[in-house]
């Protein structure tokens, strides 16, 4: 009986130590993948961000970071790579799927990571900054020394240009030599606009890791070396799984209005809703809808690179296409109006990745020309339009007299009883026509023709 009672707890003690030694040794652990596809905004920096504090709330041990990017805003990425220097679980930043490339903001992303990887068949490369609204740089030309000292004192859309790149060189190869890569070919990619594949980036040191899933990913990255802020660490892969953090409604709302079209399309109904709402008191939805749209605008603008002198453009060419409505002249305000307007919105964002497109522009030059021709050829024909009401609408009516009278009198016009004023002698039954009105009496002279 004692020996059955001891097999029970030895039993008990044995099945305890397995659930302790579970519990303690044998927790999941986790990577949190996050995904950016297409330019790189305020949107994806918030999402970025959000999904560090993911991370780490959550006590995950790695960070996938899934790129597909053409570029985006310079500092959007720069705040990216801030929150990827501080961060305190490993980031990996990982080019697919395959087709995928990094070009320009996601060449530094791959360069701040503290592992860069790529999908077979995907590139990377041509970092030059560049700024749409920028002028093009002009060809040297001999110069006198007095003009050499002059342009020496001039900052020169070259020497512009050169500080914006020279600046760009300094920050990539200071990401490169943080964790000991290629910081030559950084340069290159800046200078040069250069590009490499996946297989070339391997070859030269450009990137760490070359895998076709994440999988393979995660197999290779098991125990390899990364530098943080605290040190030195090795990565324990083996057995990881991965949890994908989804972009929120939030980041979905400002990836829809931070787009480049929708910001101006927004900026345009706010304007009319408003005019519209002020030309028609009362209405109160137009000024509503107006109101909200331009707020959302002004927001945006808040946050993506706008070009004022764009922005005040577009405000000049509606106002004038405006005024040509109440102000005829001839067409003047109003091409005045459509030429500023187009103006200001191909310049009105000037940033890589950032541009309003030329179709939405188009179109929407289009519309504005056909609404203000539309307006203008009402206005004409109201002013050619015979008067049918009020007391201009009686001018040139003929009448019939009531009685004889020399000087006032009634007559008989549109079914109704006037008083009448003339200058000379009307008979009963002549009939008379209307010359003026004078409040409520009607100045007459006879039709000596139709004398009864």
């Amino acid at each position: 009986m004692y020996g059955a009672a001891f097999c029970v707890i030895f039993f008990l003690v044995l099945l305890l130590n397995g659930f302790v030694s579970l519990s303690l040794g044998g927790k999941t652990k986790t990577a949190t993948l996050l995904n950016i596809t297409g330019p790189i905004g305020p949107a994806v920096s918030d999402y970025f961000e959000r999904g560090i504090q993911k991370a780490e709330t959550s006590g995950s041990e790695l960070i996938i970071l899934q790129m597909d990017t053409p570029g985006g805003l310079d500092h959007s990425m720069r705040d990216i790579i801030r929150n990827i220097l501080s961060s305190s679980i490993p980031v990996v930043s990982y080019v697919a799927p395959g087709g995928a490339r990094a070009a320009s903001a996601g060449t530094y992303i791959l360069y701040a990571s503290h592992v860069s990887a790529m999908a077979p068949t995907t590139n990377l490369g041509a970092a030059t900054p560049i700024r749409i609204g920028g002028l093009p740089g002009k060809p040297e030309e001999p110069s006198s020394p007095d003009k050499q000292e002059e342009d020496k004192k001039e900052k020169t859309p070259d020497a512009l240009e050169k500080k914006m790149v020279n600046d760009a060189v300094a920050y990539i190869k200071a990401l490169a030599h943080r964790h000991g890569r290629n910081a030559e070919w950084a340069e290159q990619a800046v200078r040069e606009a250069v590009s490499l594949t996946a297989q070339e980036a391997l070859e030269l040191g450009v990137i760490d890791k070359v895998a076709s899933s994440i999988d393979e990913l995660l197999q290779q990255l098991d125990g390899h070396a990364v530098v943080m802020e605290r040190g030195s660490a090795s990565l324990a892969t083996q057995g990881m799984t991965v949890t994908r953090f989804e972009p929120d409604w939030r980041t979905k709302l400002l990836t829809v209005i931070t787009d480049p079209n929708i910001a101006y399309i927004l900026m345009l109904l706010g304007i009319y809703g408003l005019i519209y709402e002020l030309a028609n008191p009362g209405f109160i939805l137009p000024g509503i809808v107006g109101a909200i749209c331009l707020l959302l605008a002004l927001y945006t603008f808040h946050i993506l690179p706008i070009n004022y002198a764009g922005l005040a453009l577009i405000v000049l060419g509606i106002t004038f296409m405006i005024a040509e409505a109440f102000v005829p002249s001839f067409g003047a305000l109003g091409i005045g109006g459509v030429i500023a307007f187009v103006v200001g919105s191909i310049i009105l964002m000037d940033e890589e990745g950032m541009g309003i497109s030329l179709a939405l522009i188009g179109s929407t030059a289009l519309i504005s020309i056909c609404f203000f021709l539309w307006v203008v050829g009402r206005l004409i024909a109201f002013t050619r339009k015979k008067v049918v009401s009020g007391a201009e609408e009686l001018v040139g009516l003929i009448g019939v007299a009531m009685d004889d009278f020399a000087n006032e009198g009634r007559v008989w016009v549109h079914g109704e009883s006037w008083l009448a004023s003339t200058s000379e002698p009307v008979k009963k039954g002549q009939k008379i026509q209307i010359t003026a009105v004078d409040g409520l009496q009607l100045k007459v002279k006879t039709l000596q023709e139709e004398a009864a």
